[in-house]
């Protein structure tokens, strides 16, 4: 069994398709691999999060279908998929045809979904934070079930990334269900969630351990590598947006963890 004691850290670059033409995402990628990240993610929204709202924008499964023709080592997936805009036995379809095409490179990384302008605008029902995770309950175990059936199946058990810090309800879904936990917050407010998704975890009979632990960081390892590490988190994931992919802090990331890895 892996345990937090032995995993290896992990470096993680979400490209956000956003304000870029795709030419420039997919040489980000290709750039990223090159440099060594053992994750390459995007996002699942329509518009950008930041910046002009109406601006360039590109769709997150039809481009995990290409990188997973465009990459050759790494990881890939997104951060993480709306649960709210597809049916989860689609999703498991998705994730299984993906996991084929890239060669068994596929992470799952599903959410309950929370940008209204999503919803509004591609006719999807936003309701309330509390139903959309809710529906993310009722859908996990509906995607583990299709996963199950598919002919062909998939070329591994495709690891499951949940995202989100809710600490009733999603880390407790994390316990059930995930393989990797993602969040975001300082060092206080990534502790705080790693201690109650251990007590989740007590709670249904899973060993913690099994779960790795991943955050989305904005600064670099000098300040946030030892400290997040102390708490067994051992993914570290930076962000970037078009419409020039800035690499200089993953680089950074990415020294640091070939240091500690040895």
């Amino acid at each position: 069994m892996t345990t937090a004691a032995n995993r290896k850290i992990r470096v993680g670059l979400q490209i956000q398709p956003q304000h870029a033409d795709y030419a420039t995402i997919r040489r980000t990628a290709s750039q990223a691999e090159e440099l060594g990240v053992d994750i390459v993610f995007n996002w699942d929204h329509f518009y950008p999060l930041y910046g002009e709202p109406e601006g360039a924008h590109f769709e997150c499964w039809t481009m995990l279908g290409a990188w997973a023709e465009s990459t050759s080592n790494v990881e890939i997936g997104a951060l993480v998929t709306c649960n709210s805009y597809r049916n989860p036995e689609l999703v498991a379809d998705m994730a299984r045809t993906v996991d084929h095409i890239s060669g068994g490179r596929l992470i799952l990384g599903i959410g309950s979904g929370w940008f209204e302008k999503d919803y509004d605008e591609y006719g999807y029902e936003f309701g309330t934070a509390g139903g959309r995770l809710d529906d993310l309950a009722e859908s996990l175990p509906r995607i583990e079930s299709r996963l199950a059936k598919l002919n062909p199946a998939p070329t591994r058990d495709i690891p499951v990334l949940i995202g989100g810090g809710g600490e009733k309800k999603t880390l407790k879904l994390v316990a059930r269900h995930a393989d990797i936990w993602h969040g975001f917050g300082d060092v206080e407010v990534a502790g705080r969630k790693v201690r109650i998704l251990d007590q989740h975890c007590a709670d249904v009979g899973r060993d913690p351990a099994e779960i790795e632990r991943s955050v989305g960081v904005q600064s670099g390892p000098d300040e946030l590598g030892k400290p997040l590490l102390d708490l067994g988190i051992t993914t570290f994931t930076v962000g970037t947006g078009g419409p020039d992919y800035d690499l200089d802090l993953l680089k950074k990331w990415l020294a640091w963890r070939d240091a500690q890895n040895g």
